[in-house]
């Protein structure tokens, strides 16, 4: 009978989710599963219903099971349960929060009570069934006996992070008697199924709160204006009941990101549903670490755009899409679960899972084969649905810092805007230095970093990119006798180099080679740009060397006039994240006397 458990859950993920689990997962069913059923039947509880493998909404985990049933007050009540077959464990170095499994390989795990704990605090957060109804949480490790597991009792604390073994056997059953009636739990666990998908009041008032004691932003001009327009259009869409689209466009500097948390937070403080999504690993990282530090909930409320693939039709008022230069054709990528396998646009998702989709972006980042995001093309499917669209742009108009001057100079440099490359004005608050060597342009950043400022350097992609050896990073950027590494790749730090997301951003950061992938969407005081082989003057013009580039990205399937575009996209990112000044260097001679021609040599140009 066991067996048949396994199989119909299998059959009904295959049917239903289009996902056919494992041998190990279905064992783990076998095991488990039917000694929570005996308890619960054992209990007095056969009524209550079994949700297995539930799916966290907007996430890709999944709870163990959900216990759904009738409260003794007759509201609905549930029970996360996560199950362990672990027979002995012990917390890791005397960490509250990390676990030792005896057999299992991997390192530490987390403690399950508070991997049970985060699940229904998440669940809170997200689920609009769950509001007034009672949520708890249970680890149960079927398998242990208390004497094998013991110092993890010490670190249970909360009603929705309970301990049970299989020695606790009678008071795990008698703390679910004491949760659900001996009732028919059918309409509860429809109700939970069935359930929009939003942020909750408790957690928008938290980000209401946070986004306003971390920063305190001032909005200006054409930002204002953004603002006030994003403002109305959520008004509008709901007296109308209709969709309205917003496209805020603007370069590097021009406060595209402020507008998206001054209107995250005013729209929190309203009681409204939003979320903000971006395509950057590294841009929802530092949102999430800085506007979120020290809260899992608010960071919950950042987002990617891929998140929303199964997210139901207008379940949000407002869905911010920062950086929607970014956007894909589709959402699915290797790491995608088959059931959400379509030819769906990835544009589809995002407008149709709000009332007041927002699309934030600079068209010229577009920086790699499969990424659309244009005014134009987001406009275009709007209107092709019937949708309002309204256009805004920064550009020209107000920048948070850095030089108007010095991108309208640099588009033209690289061939995206006029008639093509021109000398350097000069700008009295903004500096641009053309470097001799390498080595120069990494002691012109020093000195800027050690007088307090902070500084990067960014390369084309013309290098190889090798995995960490023996825990150091390879130097991998080689230019004659000066060698650096490229930033970290993964999400773990290696020795004082922070992870790929905090590059930008974290101390450590100076010292290894930034690449646009880790540099877009962030801006330092002081940048230092190495042009590489891919991008090279020739006859007063920039012309791209396909065969130059290490980009795994782009193959040789990619037509000629899409490289082209999309690496002096690359470049133009790189060369616009100073926020006071640029120091460039080229590793092709006659590039670089071409730019020190345009700029003047030395650190001294202006």
């Amino acid at each position: 009978m066991e067996t048949a458990l396994s199989e119909r859950i299998a059959e009904h993920l295959r049917l239903a989710a289009r996902r056919n689990p494992g041998a190990a997962e279905r064992r783990s069913w076998d095991r488990s599963l039917p000694v929570l059923a005996r308890d619960l039947v054992d209990a007095g509880l056969g009524q209550v219903e079994m949700l297995a493998e539930y799916q966290l909404p907007l996430t890709s985990k999944r709870a163990d099971v959900v216990l759904a049933g009738v409260g003794h007050d007759g509201n609905d009540a549930y029970v996360v349960v996560e199950l362990k077959q672990w027979s002995r464990a012990e917390l890791y170095e005397d960490d509250p929060e990390l676990v030792l499994v005896e057999g299992m390989p991997g390192g530490p795990k987390l403690h399950p009570a508070r991997q049970v704990a985060q699940y229904c605090e998440y669940l809170r957060d997200f689920v609009g069934a769950l509001d007034g109804a009672r949520l708890d949480g249970v680890a149960y490790l079927h398998n242990a006996e208390d004497g094998d597991v013991l110092d993890l009792f010490g670190q249970v604390v909360s009603e929705e992070g309970r301990l049970f073994t299989k020695t606790r056997r009678g008071a795990f059953q008698e703390y679910l008697r004491k949760r659900f009636a001996p009732e028919p739990g059918a309409a509860a666990a429809d109700r939970l199924m069935d359930s929009a998908i939003r942020p909750s009041k408790q957690l928008m008032e938290l980000g209401a709160k946070e986004i306003k004691e971390r920063e305190q932003f001032v909005l200006l001009d054409e930002q204002r204006l953004a603002y006030d327009l994003v403002m109305h259009a959520v008004r509008s869409a709901q007296h109308a009941d209709a969709k309205e689209v917003v496209v805020v466009t603007g370069g590097p500097g021009s406060g595209k990101s402020v507008i998206a948390l001054s209107v995250l937070g005013e729209l929190y403080r309203q009681g409204r549903t939003a979320l903000h999504a971006t395509g950057s690993s590294a841009f929802t990282t530092t949102l999430r670490n800085h506007v979120g530090r020290g809260s899992t909930r608010v960071k919950a409320l950042f987002k990617y755009f891929n998140s929303f693939m199964a997210a139901e039709r207008n379940s949000l008022d407002v869905l911010i899409c920062d950086e929607a230069h970014r956007l894909r054709e589709t959402s699915v990528n290797r790491f995608t679960r088959a059931e959400l396998r379509s030819g769906r646009p990835q544009i589809d998702e995002l407008i149709s899972v709000a009332r007041v989709p927002v699309f934030l972006l600079d068209e010229n980042q577009v920086v790699r084969p499969g990424e659309l995001g244009s005014p134009a093309e987001i406009r275009a499917y709007a209107e092709g649905r019937g949708f309002r669209v309204h256009d805004i742009s920064l550009d020209g108009q107000f920048r948070c810092g850095g030089s108007a001057v010095y991108e309208d100079w640099v588009l033209r440099l690289l061939g995206l805007r006029g008639d093509g490359p021109s000398a350097w004005p000069g700008d009295d608050h903004f500096r641009v230095e053309v470097a001799g060597s390498p080595a120069e342009l990494e002691e012109r950043l020093r000195e800027e970093q050690e007088a307090g400022y902070s500084a990067r350097m960014t390369a084309g992609y013309c290098w190889p990119w090798s995995d960490p050896v023996d825990g150091a990073l390879v130097p991998d950027v080689r230019i004659g006798d000066w060698a650096r590494p490229w930033n970290v790749k993964g999400d773990r730090a290696v020795g004082t180099a922070p992870a790929s997301p905090m590059w930008a951003t974290a101390p450590g950061g100076f010292g290894q080679v930034g690449c646009v992938y880790t540099a877009q969407g962030f801006e330092y005081d002081w940048n230092g740009v190495i042009l590489g082989p891919d991008l090279v003057v020739r006859g007063g013009r920039f012309v791209a060397v396909r065969e130059a580039t290490k980009d795994p990205v782009f193959r040789k399937s990619t037509p000629l006039p899409d490289y082209d575009r999309l690496i002096r996209h690359t470049y133009k990112v790189l060369l616009t994240r100073g926020m006071m000044g640029t120091v460039l260097y080229s590793v092709d001679e006659e590039t670089r006397e071409f730019l020190a021609g345009l700029v003047g040599r030395g650190w001294g140009a202006s």
